[in-house]
């Protein structure tokens, strides 16, 4: 584990689908740097709360909320009960998302809805509700994808195009939010190890193989640019899609 370096000290932060992979690698490593935590999880009640616990022991106060990122007033209800619980809100990591591919003539209304209800909708809804708790300081971090800009597969367009959204509300966000000291900025992980893309899966070496360093990142990786970026450190950033992707689209 990071030794803790404070920079975060006094932050709250709310990390949406905090409960594993890269939300729950950011969750401990913004705790690891001073902030209290409220993380989001719609069905992992049980790795939320492993979480939190993880959080605790650092000495950090934490909070699992469960909702559902497709549903606008369960997102919003988890922004303010963040803000009212800590009494203040000074770091949203949009983090939650759905990964459903497919051929074109095989995805119907449903993975449609699903894909741009959680990957675009969501991520818009929380902002809007965390930039009415944020003053000066403030930071709202997205996590996109890689194939945002290279889809090097067939049956990503949907997936490409619900990450590619956040480039648009990332740079308008940062306009509107930037007189009021909030920065927003996005992060473009790589192939990432997680429960849902291991390394060690049957895909993994031709995908690492896209890769310019030819491996996958560990979550932590990722995890620590999203704290530059919710840091002191990374207050003149802002509008910006930070590839943290081993040379996928180099």
């Amino acid at each position: 584990m990071l030794e803790a370096m404070n920079r975060l000290e006094g932050n709250v932060a709310l990390i949406t689908g905090g409960s594993r992979g890269i939300g729950a690698a950011v969750s401990l490593r913004l705790a690891e740097e001073g902030a209290d935590v409220v993380l989001t999880y719609e069905k992992s009640a049980e790795r939320a709360g492993e979480v939190v616990e993880q959080i605790t022991a650092l000495g950090r106060r934490a909070l699992a909320v469960q909702a559902d990122s497709a549903v606008p007033e369960a997102l919003t209800a988890a922004v303010d009960e963040a803000a009212s619980m800590f009494g203040r809100l000074d770091i949203l990591v949009n983090n939650a998302g759905v990964f459903l591919v497919g051929a074109l003539d095989d995805l119907g209304p449903g993975e449609i809805e699903r894909t741009l209800a959680v990957n675009v909708r969501a991520p818009f809804v929380a902002s809007q509700a965390a930039a009415r708790h944020m003053g000066r300081g403030g930071r709202i971090i997205s996590i996109g994808s890689n194939v945002a800009e290279r889809a090097v597969f067939p049956g990503l367009a949907l997936y490409s195009m619900s990450k590619t959204a956040l480039i648009g509300m990332t740079k308008g966000l940062a306009r509107e939010l930037g007189p009021r000291g909030v920065t927003v900025n996005l992060v473009h992980p790589g192939p990432t190890d997680t429960d849902a893309n291991p390394a060690d899966g049957p895909n993994a070496e031709m995908i690492a193989g896209f890769t310019a360093v030819g491996r996958y990142a560990e979550a932590a990786e990722i995890a620590a640019t999203v704290a530059h970026l919710a840091s002191a450190d990374g207050r003149y950033i802002t509008g910006a899609a930070i590839h943290v992707d081993g040379g996928f689209t180099a």
